[in-house]
Parts: C-alpha cells; structure tokens; sequence
C-alpha cells in the first residue's frame, strides 16, 4: 500500500552569526506551552537541499565516511541523501520565548533556513541507550551530545 503524507513545516532553524535556534510559526507556537522544562529536545527537520529525484533515489552511499567501509545502504549513514529527507537531531535548549516562538539552542546539524518538521522532548526513559552498538570505524566517535560539540565531524564524512 503506498501512501503519500501531508506534513505542515512549523517553522524555520536558523543556523547563522545570530547562533542557533528555531523559529516556530505563529500558529504552533502553544504548542511550546512546557517545552523549557526540558533541557534537550529531539528535532526533525527537512533536508530541504537534497529534496530532487537523484537525491531521493539514492540508497547507497561510497565511502560516506572517511574511516568507513567502502559502501553502505544509506539507512546506515546519515547521509542527506535519502528516499525521505527527514533529518532528527538532539540539541541543547539554551532559552525559550514562546512568545516570539523561539527556541533556542546550543548547536544544531542543520543549515540556516531549513524547514522546520517537529519537536519532541528528549525523554531517557524513551530515548536514551544504555548499551550501545556501533560500527568499530566509529568508535572514536564522542559517546555524546555535550562531548560532540567539540569533535571535528567535518574531517568524518564525505557528503
């Protein structure tokens, strides 16, 4: 059965000299009614740039990292290229303004002006891995987010 979806973008990440944040559009933003109690949120956002026919076929990736195996299905990357260009990152809330919906962050993987899909708490109980499993060309990976910030993941991947 196949299927086409409706999502409505809820706002915009900005990513710029002004630091990182998401604008939520006015019409969603009582939707952030409790979101500062938490201090990191899931976001899933939309690879707007590789949204074309080529990108969106693509399922497998060469050397998509440097310390990686020559190829891999691009369910095992994180590539932007993918048949759904849906991205989910967890970041750091830094300040909260529902009243101008703003949300502010400490970093985020996304470029300025990417459409905003959802937020969502980060909740241990759901979202947190106790024993983790990975690729042994990754282990030299930072174990987390607060770790990650100061990794050079530029000199990791090769999209």
């Amino acid at each position: 059965m196949n299927k086409n979806f409706v999502m409505n973008q809820i706002g915009v990440i900005h990513a710029n000299e002004e630091g990182f944040y998401l604008k939520v559009k006015e019409e969603f933003r009582d939707a952030l009614i409790g979101i500062e109690d938490y201090k990191y949120i899931n976001v899933m956002w939309w690879f707007s740039k590789s949204d074309n026919i080529t990108d969106r076929n693509n399922l497998v990736e060469e050397k998509p990292y440097h310390k990686g195996p020559e190829k891999l299905g691009i369910f095992a990357t994180r590539s932007p290229q993918r048949p759904n260009p849906i991205a989910l990152s967890c970041s750091c809330i830094t300040y909260v303004d529902r009243e101008k919906g703003i949300v502010g962050l400490t970093y985020i993987d996304a470029n300025d002006n990417t459409p905003l899909l959802d937020i969502k708490p980060y909740i241990p109980s759901l979202d947190r891995v106790e024993e983790v499993t990975s690729p042994k060309w990754s282990k030299h990976w930072p174990e987390n987010v607060e770790s990650s910030g100061d990794f050079n993941w530029e000199e990791e991947f090769n999209f």
